[in-house]
């Protein structure tokens, strides 16, 4: 059989070149040969599971020498390629290397100048498989140390425990004039708690902006988390400065990592994305009247599918308890009207989550301590 023609002369020529010898398809042969017994399995377990994978006689010599053969491949000892530099040239050449004006220079110019020089040992290559053999292949210059970041985890359990904001462009009326929109949003509500557009970005507007929402929200101290990324005016002094004052925790976003701020990012998209944003602003006075009227839809009449579709309003001001009732007694009455029209049963309105997060922690395993609900922090960072 051409099965057993492959398994004779696989062994000296090799699978594929036995299959190729003989004409026989090396898949079929691997399905009904190599597969048979699982690689990592030896062919005395494979005996105790029974006939669907244990071995035929012959199948279990074909795995010994196969096994054998591959024994010996890890085994051999690579000899060295008769074109390899001789251990005295190899000498010579970091002879070469070392002398002092070639301290501070880099191999290919150390190769060019000896080669004008009318002295030729080996090729670059070489030189460099010399110096890495030798341990000086390397970044000699100091490489600066970044520190292990560590990632943001906040949890908001109710209104006015975090906020966050950024800034973003709006397309001014010229090219590469810009008005830009400051926002700040509670991450539980989603409600824009304060806004302000301005022809440029500085600290000090940051600063009152911030400042002025603190206040107007009746935010007491050490009750409040700010979180924003990393520009220069959130991490301005100013702005830090002010924070400490008034008792809020400041926390930042990572390094180049451009989700650690998702609230305010989707507030920006579902800003940019309405119909009725425009290309460019005509001026400074037409981008604040486009925001107030947003803002105050959003805010009173859009419907969040992460808060159980209320407004942000609603869930800010503590009428989201009452929200939901209503519609749970509205679904009540329509399941009693027809109860047949709701084949999985009652139905129940969404609910609020019981936490908004930023980053939220993974979930304890099995070996990990559960800590009890009543016991966590209103906001962990």
């Amino acid at each position: 059989m051409a099965e057993q023609a492959v398994m004779d002369i696989a062994v000296e020529l090799g699978e594929r070149a036995a299959c190729t010898q003989v004409g026989y398809s090396r898949a079929s042969f691997r399905r009904h040969h190599m597969l048979v017994t699982p690689p990592s399995m030896p062919i005395e377990a494979a005996a105790t599971l029974g006939s669907a994978v244990q071995p035929s006689r012959q199948q279990g010599r074909y795995d010994a020498r196969l096994r054998d053969r591959q024994q010996q491949r890890e085994q051999r000892v690579r000899r060295p390629s008769s074109l390899a530099l001789r251990p005295k040239e190899r000498q010579a050449v970091l002879d070469a290397i070392h002398q002092p004006r070639f301290v501070d220079r880099s191999v290919p110019y150390i190769y060019a100048t000896l080669l004008d020089e009318g002295a030729y040992h080996c090729s670059m290559s070489t030189m460099y498989r010399v110096l890495h053999s030798v341990g000086e292949v390397g970044e000699r210059r100091d490489q600066a140390t970044r520190p292990a970041h560590v990632k943001p985890e906040l949890c908001a359990t109710a209104p006015r425990q975090v906020f966050a904001w950024d800034i973003t462009k709006l397309h001014g009326p010229q090219k590469w004039t810009y008005y830009y929109l400051y926002v700040v949003i509670d991450i539980y509500s989603r409600y824009v708690t304060g806004w302000m557009v301005a022809d440029r970005e500085s600290s000090e507007l940051a600063k009152l902006l911030l400042s002025e929402t603190i206040k107007k929200e009746r935010i007491a101290p050490g009750t409040l988390t700010v979180h924003a990324d990393r520009g220069s005016s959130m991490k301005s002094k100013p702005v830090a400065f002010m924070l400490a004052d008034l008792g809020v925790t400041k926390s930042h976003s990572r390094p180049h990592v451009s989700d650690d701020n998702p609230h305010i990012e989707s507030l920006f998209k579902t800003t940019k994305y309405q119909p009725e944003f425009p290309a460019t602003f005509a001026n400074i006075v037409e981008a604040r009247e486009f925001c107030r009227v947003f803002f105050r839809w959003y805010n009173t009449q859009h419907r969040h599918s992460a808060i159980a579709l209320l407004t942000p309003s609603d869930v800010h001001h503590e009428r989201a308890t009452q929200r939901l009732e209503q519609r749970q007694r509205i679904m009540d009455a329509a399941y009693q009207a027809h109860p047949e029209r709701f084949v999985r049963g009652k139905p129940n309105v969404p609910q609020i989550p019981n936490a908004s997060y930023i980053n939220r922690p993974k979930e304890p395993t099995n070996g990990d301590a559960v800590s009890s609900p009543e016991k966590e922090p209103s906001i962990a960072a």
